[in-house]
């Protein structure tokens, strides 16, 4: 039965076919990212990836295969996707693959393979990574452009850090696109820590991805692989032999089929595994050990050259194994074992001797020569056998370069695993600092570096306070200095508070002007600003502004430029804010720093909504995310320019788009703050439309209903507008007006003015509402809230609206959010100010207002307000009129969807144009039904024209 192990008939899995076959239509839809197919070692995964693949391919689709290998653990960075680059590469060129990408992109690509040439010298470890992200997500689109893609990566419980974060974010990703990644990983691998873990739990709350389990066969499925294997139907007796040893895992079938369903029932798996190869050759038993060393797939000339056998010794010792199924013939003249339990098992019989001999052979021979391995495969593979060889100095020199090459590659977590093997060797290694040329506490920031971009916080913070412990800050302050900056980053990133202290010690290391001093007075003075020390704060930008400009450092010159702007923004001078982020943003292009270029977007965006100029907000913030792509900051200061579109979307009342804008932004993996900034928009349209656990689980992630402590002003006040909102909408104006009580008595909340007066506007809804049933409180905390008010500038038109509702003026308060384009506001002055006049007994007064102000509520789905406005009307006795089909009902948004619903187009195509989701525009199409009363898509356009609506 040589050679005839495996069955030639495809045996099953009809269902599970099925569910990837729906999932490619899906896919070519446009609403389908990912399907992963988990299963025990030996069920038949590769299998019945490869019959779908077939399928597929016969289907028209460009099918694209990656796996990952277990040397991914120890630093082989992008397995899978540089397979899948080299086969795209192969296909069609090189020249072909950097065309679908933005000029200079493919360089980029460099860092997988070399073929594109030398990778940009972008060394800036918070964006080159985001970058090279960006850039597989544009190739995956632009090849798809032409017919549906299919991505097959196999293997990923052995995927490294970096394979699986951009697993995670193609799968967050791939929107509107004919993509499908398939992705299998072994199940019964998954101990309790292993890293894939929380990679599946959270592929699995993504929308458009799809779990597969592969079961064990059944008995009848055992039985046709079983005739399958041996050309004939097998007797009963043989058949419930197979199936109860096998317990329908078809390699155990094989392989019990392999050794006769009449031998001796083996102590494990393993054992019978190993069964088919211990009825080989001697000889070839002993090159499939050496096989074994070099891992799943070895070169025929690396394989010549560590077991020392000519091409025909080679070839007829092979022979068996090939005829046996236990090796396969790969391309590029490479061996393959047929699965990887069978190398495991071989592998796992090495006596130590001979482990570490085989090992210290194949380091030898890929040192001589570094093409007997696939491209960018040689330090990592030099890594992996100089220390399984134990060879202590070899070990810590490839692990050096192997780490150096991962920082090129932006594979950072990776590099963390090689430069812990390169400190825990150091020791036993003489001259160590001399063979790789760099001392113990340069390796030391090297790691802390690596763990920074990878998001390793407490290692990051562990490998710096080992650097310093080494370094004299009387011998060498300045870079003392910046090593406390880097740990204050890391600090604020895991949530530690009060590290104005650090700051200061930082600073007194470096009085002397020049490059160190002013990095310091840029990390320190924003600090102080956001935590509302802002004199202190701009007292340093402005020094270190000065040094910026007699260094000649414009990038710095930039930075602080952005510092001055946020104490002006603080301090309400809006004018001048705007001037600075325009200037900074000038020296970012003068230079090329995207940094600094998409830092001064993100920050004019936020000015320019504080002054009410929502509409060039929004331009700006498209631009901005062009630029944040081209540059490769997407998922850093790009997340940051979403936050604030959104900001402007939610303040128009285009809630859908601003909901959207927010998921997008989370797909990206944004930092933690701008996590918390982005969630916060999203809890303000919550809040408004009354989803009360919703705003709740945010609250949480935020720690506001745990009173986590928090540093920055902006953040404080915002969880605690959003905090006093939560009970309000939940019928706790007692306990809203405690949360007013303790923020009021913040030291430093009149340091944002227009922070403040939002803050305010809601506290006098606070009061009004607390006191009927706490009268004495509630006029305690207006008192306290007027005090406060006094001491506040009017910076711009949206803090002198949210002056006027805190004053009460509501009538010219709707005027100035009527002005500023505003619904939402606008539809509560109005209520606010109706309910006035209910009170004092003008009801027509008040009715003339509802009549306004339910229209805008309606349109926005705010129900609350919604039921509050509808509530007073039933009270006064108002009929709240609505004209059918008027345009005012449809939102901006919901007009441009109707134009070309009325032209035809499908919510495909509406999406493609809009740029927007298919899934909104299905929502914003059902909105448009309801509010012109019909019930079909060409009713619709009926009444557009009918009502000239597109006029």
């Amino acid at each position: 039965m040589l050679g005839r192990s495996v069955s030639p008939v495809f045996v099953g899995r009809q269902d599970e076919l099925e569910v990837l076959a729906e999932a490619y239509d899906e896919a070519r839809k446009g609403s389908a990212t990912a399907v992963l197919i988990g299963g025990e070692a030996g069920v038949g995964k590769t299998r019945i990836v490869q019959r779908f693949s077939e399928r597929a391919a016969q289907d028209g689709a460009h099918v694209l295969f990656g796996g990952c290998v277990e040397l991914s653990s120890e630093g082989l960075a992008y397995a899978p996707f540089t397979a899948a680059l080299r086969q795209l590469v192969r296909e069609t060129s090189t020249t072909h693959v950097a065309s679908l990408l933005p000029e200079g992109a493919a360089r980029d690509l460099a860092r997988l393979l070399p073929e594109f040439g030398a990778p940009s010298a972008d060394g800036d470890t918070d964006t080159g990574r985001a970058r090279l992200f960006e850039q597989f997500l544009t190739l995956l689109e632009r090849v798809s452009e032409s017919r549906p893609t299919v991505l097959v990566i196999e293997d990923i419980h052995w995927a490294d850090r970096s394979s699986r974060d951009l697993i995670a974010f193609l799968s967050r990703n791939l929107r509107a696109v004919p993509v499908l990644l398939v992705l299998t990983y072994r199940s019964d691998d998954l101990h309790r820590q292993h890293p894939l873990r929380p990679v599946l739990a959270e592929l699995g709350r993504v929308e458009g991805v799809m779990r597969l389990d592969l079961p064990r066969l059944s008995r009848d499925e055992v039985a046709q692989q079983m005739a399958g294997i041996l050309g004939n139907t097998p007797e009963y007796t043989s058949v419930q032999s197979v199936y109860e040893r096998s317990e329908g895992i078809p390699l155990f079938v094989e392989a019990l089929i392999e050794c006769g369903v009449d031998c001796a029932f083996p102590d494990s798996m393993q054992d019978l595994i190993l069964g088919s190869v211990e009825r080989l050759p001697e000889e070839t038993q002993r090159l499939l050990r050496i096989a074994a060393a070099g891992g799943i797939r070895i070169g025929h000339t690396l394989l010549a050259r560590v077991s020392g056998l000519s091409d025909i010794e080679l070839e007829s010792a092979l022979r068996p194994a090939i005829a046996g199924n236990v090796l396969q013939i790969a391309d590029n003249r490479a061996y393959v074992f047929r699965h990887a339990l069978i190398r495991e098992a071989v592998h796992d019989e090495l006596l130590p001797g001979e482990h570490q001999r085989l090992h210290a052979r194949y380091a030898e021979e890929i040192s001589k020569n570094r093409m007997l391995v696939p491209p960018g495969r040689a330090y990592v593979e030099l890594a992996h056998h100089w220390y399984s060889a134990r060879d202590d100095e070899q070990a810590l020199v490839s692990a050096w370069e192997a780490a150096r090459k991962s920082f090129k590659a932006f594979a950072y977590t990776e590099a963390i695993p090689l430069l812990e093997r390169v400190l825990m060797l150091w020791d036993k290694v003489p001259d160590a600092s001399q063979l790789i040329g760099i001392s113990h506490t340069d390796v030391l920031e090297k790691a802390a570096a690596a763990a920074a971009a990878g998001s390793e916080i407490e290692k990051g913070l562990k490998f710096i306070k080992g650097a310093l412990k080494e370094l004299d800050e009387a011998v060498e302050p300045e870079r003392v200095a910046l090593l406390i900056i880097k740990q204050i980053s890391l600090s604020i990133s895991k949530g530690r508070q009060s590290m104005i202290g650090d700051y200061r010690h930082a600073l007194g290391l470096v009085p002397q002007p020049g490059v160190a001093r002013a990095q310091v007075l840029h990390h320190m003075g924003r600090h102080l600003m956001l935590i509302g020390e802002v004199e202190e704060g701009r007292q340093q930008a402005e020094e270190g502004l000065r040094l910026a400009r007699e260094l000649g450092d414009k990038g710095l010159e930039g930075d602080f430029l952005l510092d001055r702007a946020l104490g002006f923004s603080i301090h309400g001078d809006l004018a001048s804010t705007i001037e600075h982020t325009v200037r900074a943003r000038e020296l970012g292009e003068e230079t090329r720093d995207g940094s600094l270029v998409t830092r001064a977007i993100g920050n004019g965006i936020d000015s320019l909504c504080e002054a009410g100029r929502l509409d060039e907000a929004l331009e700006l913030s498209y631009e901005g995310e062009r630029l944040a792509k081209k540059y490769g900051r997407l998922r850093t200061n790009g997340t940051f320019i979403l936050n604030n579109r959104a900001e402007a979307l939610e303040a128009l009342g285009r809630w859908d788009e601003a909901i959207e804008t927010v998921e997008r932004a989370l797909s990206l993996g944004p930092a933690l703050r701008n996590r918390y900034h982005l969630i916060r928009v999203r809890a303000d349209i919550a809040l408004s439309r009354g989803e009360l656990e919703f705003v709740e689980g945010i609250l949480g992630e935020l720690g506001v209903l745990k009173e986590r402590p928090e540093d920055f002003v902006q953040d404080i006040t915002n969880s605690t507008r959003l905090h006093i909102g939560w009970h309000l909408l939940k019928g706790e104006p007692d306990v809203a007006l405690s949360v007013a009580e303790r923020i009021l008595g913040h030291p430093l909340l009149s340091s944002k003015a227009m922070l403040t007066w939002r803050l305010l506007s809601v506290i006098r809804l606070v009061c009004d509402a607390a006191s009927a049933v706490e009268p004495a409180r509630a006029s305690a905390v207006r008192d306290h809230a007027r005090a406060v008010a006094a001491g506040l500038r009017l910076s711009g038109p949206v803090a002198t609206a949210y002056h006027l509702t805190f004053n009460g003026d509501f009538d010219a308060a709707a005027t100035a959010w009527e002005a500023l384009k505003r619904p939402h506001a606008q539809a509560k002055a109005l209520l606010h100010a109706a309910s006035e006049f209910a009170h004092s007994g003008d009801r027509d007064s008040a009715a003339v207002r509802l009549r306004v102000a339910h229209p805008l509520a309606s349109a926005l789905r705010a129900t609350p307000l919604i039921t509050e406005i509808e509530t007073l009307s039933r009270r006064v006795g108002a009929t709240l009129e609505q004209q059918d089909g008027s345009s005012e009902l449809l939102t901006p948004r919901e007009l441009e969807v109707l134009r070309l619903v009325a032209l035809g187009r499908s919510n495909r195509d509406i999406a493609a144009e809009l740029f927007i989701s298919a899934k909104t525009v299905s929502v914003h199409v059902s909105n448009i039904l309801g509010k012109l009363g019909v019930g079909s898509r060409g009713e619709a356009a009926a009444a557009a024209h009918r009502l000239s609506l597109l006029a």
